[in-house]
């Protein structure tokens, strides 16, 4: 509520309290008979003074109502902010705070009646009347708190998933980045392990025939190449060693073990339609199209288990490389819960963002949910 609004509704406050007092001390006077021991105008200066102290019932909202207690045992106009204060004890406090301010204001009609000169009703009827006002706002002020403390839970825990979603985004990244230097890694010592062979072979046999040295002198020079597309491809990646691991990774599979990954996917129950007439390309981006079409799969597997899957991979080095993953959405969610929170879709367009390329997915116009990527594709292959 902004700050004008909650103004007016207190200047609203005042007013309606007011009235109403007015019509109980005009009641009160109408109905008295011989005229009360105590002039009007005090019961209209306590009762006008209680109203006018609603403005800071936000503020000092305990305060206000004890310092109602006593104005209530003499007017009888302090009885409807008399009220409103002990729902503003509710709201704010706990209900055992409002429930002993509300009993001590009922303690103080015996004073109350004490001041008429001769009462029409029985003290009963007022016990009743102050006791059932006073225990509605009680019951709605503590019901207002409550409402108030869920709220404020839920957007505080809104605020909580926000921010672990935020985190495990980051984490996904930052896994992907630390696989794919890890992976870079591994295929660069190879590709650096081949030059220094055919270096030091070059350097110590002196005899060699000419085919021999331009054979390996071929072989040097395509290292090199493809060494530094593999390198072009990890620059910005920051990698943080993990402790205790050892040893060297199997190479990653690229485009030539796509034909086995779709078997895999047929012999685990789900149909595929595969093309892909690109016989070779550079190995990173075999290795990431390999990603794609193996998360598209997994996807499908997870979340459309009963349907067909489409998988498309085709480009040319002028055009870049693009590899479409797509399957009919399923008319009913799985029964059972799939594992996952959608951290590899993260981390795939992470990789495709670290090569140059973009990553979209989701569902289309057609009912299907597609997962599409483009890799631009080196022209100086060797």
């Amino acid at each position: 509520m902004s700050r004008i609004r909650a103004r007016w509704w207190d200047v609203t406050c005042i007013a309606l309290t007011l009235a109403l007092g007015a019509l109980l001390l005009r009641f009160g006077d109408a109905m008295a008979d011989p005229a009360p021991l105590l002039p009007w105008q005090v019961h209209a200066v306590l009762g006008t003074l209680c109203c006018v102290g609603l403005w800071w019932r936000h503020r000092w909202p305990l305060g206000l109502a004890w310092a109602c207690v006593p104005a209530g045992a003499i007017s009888g106009m302090a009885a409807a902010p008399i009220t409103v204060a002990v729902f503003a004890v509710a709201v704010h406090h706990r209900a055992r705070t409002a429930l002993t301010v509300a009993v001590a204001n009922l303690a103080t009609v015996p004073v109350f009646f004490l001041l008429q000169a001769n009462p029409r009703f029985p003290i009963w009827v007022d016990f009743v009347l102050r006791g059932a006002f006073l225990a509605a706002a009680v019951g709605w002020g503590s019901a207002v708190r409550a409402q108030r403390q869920l709220v404020g839970s839920l957007r505080e825990r809104a605020a909580q998933l926000e921010a672990e979603q935020h985190l495990r985004v980051d984490q996904a990244r930052l896994t992907e980045r630390t696989r794919i230097a890890r992976e870079m890694h591994d295929v660069l010592a190879h590709r650096l392990s081949l030059l220094s062979l055919h270096a030091g072979a070059l350097e110590i046999r002196t005899d060699a025939r000419p085919e021999e040295v331009s054979a390996a002198a071929g072989v040097i020079r395509a290292s090199t190449h493809e060494a530094l597309e593999e390198l072009r491809s990890v620059i910005g990646v920051l990698r943080e060693e993990p402790s205790g691991v050892t040893g060297a990774e199997r190479p990653q599979p690229g485009l030539a073990d796509l034909p086995e990954l779709i078997e895999t996917a047929r012999a685990a129950g789900t149909k595929v339609d595969f093309a892909c007439p690109i016989e070779k390309v550079p190995a990173t981006l075999g290795r990431t199209v390999y990603r794609l079409v193996q998360e598209g799969l997994t996807n499908v597997r997870k979340h459309a288990p009963h349907t067909a899957a489409r998988v498309r991979v085709a480009g040319t080095p002028a055009e870049g490389l693009r590899a479409l993953v797509t399957n009919p959405l399923p008319l009913t969610p799985p029964s059972t819960g799939v594992p996952g929170a959608g951290m590899g879709l993260v981390g795939l367009r992470e990789r495709f963002a670290l090569a140059g390329g973009r990553l979209e997915y989701g569902p289309d116009e057609d009912g299907c949910f597609t997962l599409e990527g483009w890799l631009p594709w080196p022209k100086t292959d060797p």
